[in-house]
Order: C-alpha cells, then structure tokens, then sequence
C-alpha cells in the first residue's frame, strides 16, 4: 500500500504543531508560569525549547521520514541488524495511548464548559456557583463518561477516513480558527469592554500589570519558589508541550516530503506552539489582574477563575463561549494527532486496514480512558500520589515525567551514536531540502550535552 502524504506543506504545519498545541500551551502552561515567576519561567521555557526541544523533533521527524513508517517499524527500518532499538517503539505506542487516556477526559472537560457557555448555563452564579459547577462536573461520572465518548468516537471518525480526507481535511481550518481566535480573545482580554475611559483609568493599568507578571522576570516571586523548582517546570514544560519522545511527530515525519529541511520545519513549528502559549498567556494574565484574581490558581485557573472573569466583563457568555471553543479545538488538535499516530503504528506494524484500526482502537481508548474519569468520583479514595490525588495524575506524572523525557533520550542516542541510526545518517536526513540547515559542529552538544540535560530532566522529575 502507497505510503499517504500530505496535500499541502501547511497541512504538515498547521497538523504537526496542533499535535504539539494542546491543552499544554493554554491550561497547563499560563497557571504553570504564574506558580513559577511569570517571565523567569517563560525565558527558561523558551531556551529549554530552542536548545533541547527543537533538536530532539528533529530527530523524531528524520526518523520518520528516512523510514516512512510509523515509529515501531521505524526504529526496524533504520536499526543496525541485531540491534533492539524497536523496543523503544512500543514503549512510544504505550505512550500515546497512556497519553489518551487521561487527554480525553480533559479534552471532554473543554467541550463540556463550551457547551454550559453556550446555553448560557453560568448566567446568575456567584463565585460559589461557579466553583459547584465544577465540582459537580467532576463528581459526576455519567457526565464526564458522555463527553469523553463524544470526544473519542468524533477523533476516531475523522481519522478513520485517511491523512487527507480526514485529519488534514478536518485539522487545517481548526488550527485555522483557532489561531483567529486566540488573537481576539488576547485582544479582547487586553483592552476589556467598558469604553474609553473605563480602559483609560481602570483597566489600562490592570493590563500592563498583567503583561509585567507575565513577561517581566520576577526574582521575589521566583525566591519564594526556588530556582531548581522554576527551571525543572520549564524543562518539563518543553518536552510536554512538544509532545516528544512517544513518536507523536515521528508519524508526521513519516508523511513528509524532502523539499524542506527539517530544522526549518521544527523551527516554525516550535515557533507556532511558542505563540499559542504566549497568547494563551495574554488571554488569562491581564483579565485576571484587572478583576483582581490570582493567575497561579492551579489547574482551577481554566474552569473556576476564569468562568468567574468571564460572568463579571461585558458580554462575558460571548467571551467564555470563544475560549472554551478555542480551548476544545486546542485539544481536539492533539487528540486528533495521536490518535493519527495510534492508528497508522497498528496499521504498519499488523497490517490491517485504517477503518479497522481506527475501529479496535476506538473500543480501546474509550475503555482505557474510564479510569481516569472515575479517579474522581467512584474511585476518588484512590489517591495514587499522596493526598488529594487521582488517576489522572498518575498517569501524567507517567507521560509528562517518563515516558516523554526518557522517549526523547532514546530517539536522541538512537540519532548520535554508532550503536543506533548515526549522526551522520540522521544530519544528511535533516539537511535535506530547502532551508535552515542542522549545523554539523552541534555534533559535540547534541552527542555529549544534550543527553545529560535530558538525564537531568528525567532525575529531577522522577523524585
């Protein structure tokens, strides 16, 4: 069977970096960042990015397309003989599924508070009803279950009709949208309805101290933290964001044409993710400052403070409808992603059709992803990582900590060393076509370097 491509460079583009724009860039990175000194951590961000995040996709992508196969058949392909580097590949494909397991619940999450915007559900509450909102939601698992199938049977029936006339059919003008819409909810955050001279004498200054937490280094606030704290956060915030080292981008590699350089590919990509994060960013910080809410709520910032922002502005079920929809397109985009990747790993390495892969795994995801929907109600006792803890936070302590680091240090010696693919094999892979080239004296950085700051970030996340 012909290997499927993309029908368009953008299609690679604007898939690949949904694949990495996700719930990481508008959930977890704005309350991550307030938790940990606002610009300090996104300065640390944006190095950890460039310097350990864009050299590693690189690599998952070169893999992918020198081998033109999903990431077990993959490591098959390129392997010395003999060697057992396709272990690492179902150790990737556990990864995306453990990945989805937890992703849908969420995902199920963004879909359920755009829907409660649109009808207008959170008319008339108070502060505490907005907090019961939540928590009834989470208490509910008939809910929680129904959002998560919606979102499951929808990803899987996209996919299910191929890699043009389905996932870059359906991705394109969601990324599409979803970039329009961060830009008018920044817009609209930043400014805040009111007039002229309500913006003038009470929200202006609300703004730029907003955007002074967010992008202006705060040493008090990254005292009270610690720096170790605030520079592992970043660290793990790269990986995570990217979606590396579980074979999420190798599969698009594999899809690649060689007319562009895949450093300049991972470059715009990276940039691309960056922007949705920054945005994300100027979306909550300046609303949360000019009503005087606190940025680093946690993980309560998306569902508790900020429905509590939008019932307070102007027009505010208008605003809370377009974020939660920007927020489900940011996570559809990746569940969209991996399921791609799950899907065509079973069809190379089992050699079934896609509508039966897309099928089998359907059935599987959605009964693997009940335990991270029951973690907080049926099965709330079971608090897997001390008190207060779920499921679901098992099992991203397992894919954000493990499995993505651990996967990124194997694709990385897999690409450096004599013992797997090579350097030189993997440099002539990166520097085809046109574009920004791999700097071949990087050599000695990314041989010896980079796998021990990936080791670091493996240890430190591991305690």
């Amino acid at each position: 069977m012909k290997r499927e491509s993309f029908k368009s460079r953008l299609g690679f583009i604007l898939i690949s970096a949904g694949c990495a724009i996700g719930i990481g860039n508008v959930w977890k990175f704005p309350y991550v960042a307030g938790q940990n000194g606002g610009g300090i951590f996104v300065l640390f961000y944006l190095f950890f990015l460039i310097a350990v995040g864009v050299p590693v996709l690189t690599m998952e992508f070169a893999v992918g397309r020198a081998s033109g196969k999903s990431v077990v058949k993959g490591y098959e392909a390129l392997e010395p003989e003999g060697s057992r580097w396709h272990l690492h590949g179902y150790a990737a494909l556990f990864g995306n599924y453990m990945l989805m397991m937890f992703y849908t619940t969420v995902s199920g999450w963004m879909i359920s508070y755009f829907y409660r915007f649109l009808i207008n559900d959170f008319k008339g509450l108070d502060t505490k009803g907005v907090t019961d909102k939540f928590s009834h939601m989470l208490a509910d698992p008939k809910s929680m279950t129904f959002w998560m199938i919606v979102i499951v049977v929808v990803g899987f029936l996209i996919c299910s009709f191929g890699l043009q006339a389905g996932v870059e059919k359906i991705s394109k003008p969601m990324m599409l949208g979803l970039l329009a819409l961060i830009v008018v909810l920044a817009v609209n955050s930043i400014l805040l309805k009111g007039g002229v001279d309500g913006l003038k004498f009470y929200l202006i200054p609300d703004w730029k101290e907003g955007v002074k937490f967010y992008l202006v280094p705060n040493t008090e606030a990254v005292a009270a933290v610690g720096l170790k704290n605030v520079i592992t956060a970043a660290m793990n915030q790269a990986f995570f964001t990217l979606s590396l080292g579980i074979g999420a981008m190798e599969i698009f590699g594999s899809y690649m044409s060689k007319e562009h350089t895949l450093l300049g590919e991972s470059l715009r990509i990276a940039a691309l993710d960056t922007f949705v994060a920054i945005m994300s960013g100027l979306i909550i910080f300046p609303a949360c400052f000019a009503y005087g809410i606190n940025p680093g709520a946690g993980p309560e910032l998306i569902f508790i403070t900020l429905p509590n922002v939008f019932i307070q502005m102007p027009g505010g079920r208008i605003w809370g409808t377009f974020f939660f929809l920007f927020m489900t397109f940011a996570a559809f985009s990746t569940i969209i992603a991996v399921f791609e990747n799950i899907i065509a790993c079973c069809m190379d390495k089992w050699n079934i059709s896609r509508k039966k892969s897309a099928l089998i795994n359907g059935v599987i995801i959605l009964i693997a992803s009940l335990p991270a929907v029951f973690g907080y109600n049926i099965w709330s006792s079971f608090q897997p990582r001390g008190d207060g803890s779920t499921v679901l936070d098992l099992e991203d302590f397992i894919v954000s900590n493990l499995l993505l680091p651990g996967g990124s240090l194997i694709f990385l010696l897999f690409c450096v060393t004599k013992w797997g693919w090579g350097f030189d094999k993997y440099l002539e892979e990166t520097n085809t076509g046109i574009g920004a080239k791999f700097p071949k004296a990087l050599r000695g950085y990314v041989t010896f370097v980079l796998p021990c700051i990936i080791l670091v970030i493996l240890v430190l996340g591991l305690r």
